[in-house]
């Protein structure tokens, strides 16, 4: 008598999650260097109209699926479910190598409830793929204010199976009293630092025990959300560079080479004068004077890290790129900005050497 067919063993599943500039696509980069995830397929979702992280991150090829219809809430959380069904198709069917693992890394603003609720009580999903825990990084340098003006970031703290705290040798106490905070929101989760091992990072699986009552609350109102609207989302469609009122993505371009000093000049009167409102700035640049060793740009707020070079562009697009989002900050303006700098001004730009002489002359400064 023939044994009925072994069911396939279940596909390992961690999303990494954390506001924006937290530090997970370089937390990512260096868990992939790791030999035991080597076969992972990594699904990088992106909120803007120009999509960058997937350049910025390594190992980009076959294994590397780009979401950027916006964030990963309801709006697109059927392209989440469609695409983790399209790789069993394409893996059962030999269309791509075998894979033991997937890796979501969300955009910042996505508040995770919807993402967890899909990938816990799918009926199909479920059963090929388990959900092995939610990996959450937290700048320790901006953290104790994002989680005060972000309900998205207290979520994803709340829902951590374990918190990665980036960033301490940067901040003034080492992050000692934002580790305690959030110790405190999530008791049962582990901190460590952005140097721990894989395997400890990604072992264990996901589960309720030791979190909040909130997130079973937001687990069951997603549920509750499901059942009145069920998976139409025509209610729903909305810009994808906005994420509500006050914070709007949108990209900066330009096909020529850009001077160094201009360059320099905006970034430094975009972090003086709006920095509280700059949520986050991440680019690839051409310089004038190296355009063929494109500089990685990262900003969060009023911190703009050390840039610096690749050897080669990651693709065949050598266009400078920005990406900026932003909270009540109108990217007209910071457009215009960008034009006068690169000396290509509209007629209602400001002019870039009076802004050089008078930073309080930016709206808002």
């Amino acid at each position: 008598m023939t044994e009925p067919a072994r069911p396939p063993d279940p596909i390992l599943l961690t999303v990494v999650t954390g506001f924006l500039g937290a530090g997970k696509t370089t937390l990512l980069n260096r868990l992939l260097r790791d030999p035991a995830l080597a076969d992972t397929v990594v699904i990088v979702n992106e909120f803007g109209e120009i999509g960058l992280d997937h350049l910025l991150i390594e190992t980009v090829d076959e294994d590397m699926i780009l979401l950027g219809a916006g964030c990963l809430c309801c709006t697109v959380r059927g392209d989440l479910i469609a695409t983790l069904e399209d790789l069993l198709r394409k893996r059962d069917n030999g269309r791509i190598k075998p894979f033991r693992r997937v890796i979501i890394e969300t955009t910042g603003l996505a508040d995770p409830a919807p993402i967890l609720h899909a990938l816990i009580y799918h009926p199909y999903l479920v059963m090929r793929y388990r959900l092995q825990g939610v990996v959450t990084v937290v700048d320790a340098v901006n953290g104790a204010a994002t989680l005060d003006a972000h309900p998205e970031a207290l979520r994803q703290a709340a829902v951590a199976d374990r918190i990665v705290l980036a960033k301490r040798d940067l901040a003034a106490d080492g992050g000692d009293a934002l580790a305690a905070r959030l110790s405190g929101l999530n008791p049962a989760a582990p901190i460590d630092g952005p140097d721990v091992p894989a395997a400890d990072l990604l072992g264990g699986f996901f589960g309720l025990d030791g979190k909040s009552e909130d997130v079973r609350s937001w687990l069951g109102a997603e549920a509750l959300h499901d059942h009145h609207h069920g998976h139409d989302h025509e209610h729903h469609h909305h810009d994808v560079n906005r994420h509500d009122a006050t914070i709007r993505a949108f990209g900066l371009t330009s096909d020529a080479p850009v001077p160094r000093a201009a360059f320099e000049m905006f970034l430094d009167l975009l972090r003086s004068g709006h920095g509280p409102k700059l949520l986050r700035l991440k680019g690839l640049v051409a310089l004038a004077d190296e355009p063929d060793r494109p500089l990685v740009v990262h900003g969060v707020q009023h911190v703009i890290h050390t840039p610096v070079h690749l050897e080669r562009w990651p693709d065949d697009d050598r266009r400078s790129r920005l990406v900026l989002i932003v909270r009540d900050l109108d990217p007209a303006f910071v457009t215009s900005l960008w034009d006068a700098f690169l000396g290509r001004p509209r007629p209602d730009a400001p002019d870039a050497a009076a802004l050089t002489a008078n930073p309080l002359a930016i709206p808002g400064g």
